[in-house]
């Protein structure tokens, strides 16, 4: 296994590290979404609708998840900081050109171009923290790192909408390249050479389900949670406003709360994934059933609602974290290629979830939606439970050459 690396630095070192790649995924996930707490006053400075400016978020992610595979193979003999200092220098300088962009087209192109270093990050970060710290600790690096994304929801987000109110949304562009060349010092500093750990190219990265039967159960399941999860989570706004004549301070208040949950899943889950990671998915899924049928009961109120949101965010923090774990026992030699093709089934159930969810709610009301987050993250409950023997075998490289 090619997984962890010795370590010569400290670990004093190995943890600023670590804090080196959270604050990445924090200004990859913020530079993502941020654009939806500014779509007015962008769609009104550029003359655009507001729907066509969302295209800055879909576009985004669309591109972090279908490029990523091929990228991560093609630079697969790449060192992994070298590599992660690319990504941050592409990053920094798309929000520069965004902040300075004389139409929308040029902002559009330099989205997709972000959104293909995301992907990246998205498929190396982990793997990078976890390879820096004693393998004992590989756990708790990942959960620091994923926290990441709570941190983003809760200040990111809105610290964003803020700056926009203060000055404007290009100036708030312009801030978020500075706060990404902070962090891209901050990589160049404190983390050390880290020489590619598993090669894997183009073909044999798309060859890994169809050869790991548990990396393959792996990617099932995660596309199953993640659009029901997204599917939901992507109108509990209007479904709040609807149900519970939720102001919009208290949605910004119990969506930050929200986030505050998925931060302590997180910490939660850095200390039980060690000692029975199958355990901690299958509770943190069954979380996400409750909370959205608690929503769907007592949520008509706001005591109700912020105890779905509180239990909802715990539980996503959770089974974030496991399908990171998940991903990397199915696939301990060939993680880098695992967490690729994780990133895409993640991203591209992202949008579908969105999708799905905006023809229910068109066609059938809000409530709908819920319905089908609870109908989908059921069935990646009961996936996990039903595949405990079959996910222990993998397939042998003849019979897959059989196979083909």
């Amino acid at each position: 296994m090619a997984t962890y690396d010795e370590r010569p630095h400290s670990t004093f070192r190995s943890w600023l590290g670590v804090s080196a790649i959270t604050a990445s995924l924090f200004a990859f996930l913020t530079t993502e979404l941020m654009p939806v707490g500014l779509l007015t006053p962008v769609s009104t400075s550029l003359g655009i609708s507001v729907g066509v400016a969302g295209l800055m978020v879909t576009l985004y992610g669309v591109s972090a998840g279908l490029g990523v595979p091929f990228i991560v193979a093609w630079t697969r003999r790449v060192n992994r900081r070298a590599l992660l200092s690319t990504l941050l220098v592409i990053l920094t300088l798309g929000n520069v050109i965004t902040s300075i962009s004389p139409n929308y087209a040029l902002i559009l192109t330099t989205r997709l171009i972000m959104g293909f270093a995301s992907g990246v990050f998205w498929a190396i970060g982990v793997s990078m923290a976890m390879r820096l710290v004693p393998e004992r600790h590989a756990s708790r690096a990942a959960a620091i790192v994923m926290s990441g994304i709570s941190i983003a929801a809760v200040v990111g987000i809105p610290l964003g909408t803020v700056l926009e109110s203060l000055t404007d949304w290009r100036t708030t562009f312009l801030i978020w390249a500075g706060l990404s060349a902070l962090v891209f010092l901050a990589v160049v500093a404190v983390i050390p050479s880290l020489p590619s750990a598993n090669a894997v190219s183009v073909r044999e990265v798309f060859g890994l389900p169809l050869k790991n039967v548990p990396l393959r159960l792996v990617l099932f399941t995660v596309v199953l949670f993640v659009l029901g999860h997204f599917g939901a989570y992507t109108f509990v706004r209007p479904y709040l406003e609807g149900t519970s004549s939720a102001a919009p301070l208290f949605i910004t208040v119990v969506l930050m709360v929200y986030g505050a949950g998925g931060a302590a899943g997180n910490f939660i889950a850095g200390h039980t994934v060690n000692k029975n990671l199958r355990g901690s998915f299958i509770v943190g899924c069954a979380g996400l059933v409750v909370s959205l049928l608690l929503l769907l009961t007592i949520g008509r109120g706001q005591a109700g609602s912020m105890i779905s949101l509180i239990l909802w965010g715990v539980s996503f923090g959770v089974v974030q974290l496991c399908q990171v774990n998940m991903t990397q026992a199915a696939a301990p030699d060939t993680f880098e290629a695992a967490m690729s093709l994780n990133t895409m089934a993640y991203n591209t159930s992202i949008a579908l979830g969105a999708l799905f969810g905006g023809l229910f709610a068109d066609h059938l009301g809000v409530t709908s939606v819920v319905w089908f987050g609870v109908a989908l993250t059921a069935a990646s409950l009961l996936l996990t439970l039903s595949t405990r023997q079959r996910a222990s075998r993998t397939v042998p490289d003849d019979a897959l050459a059989a196979r083909e």
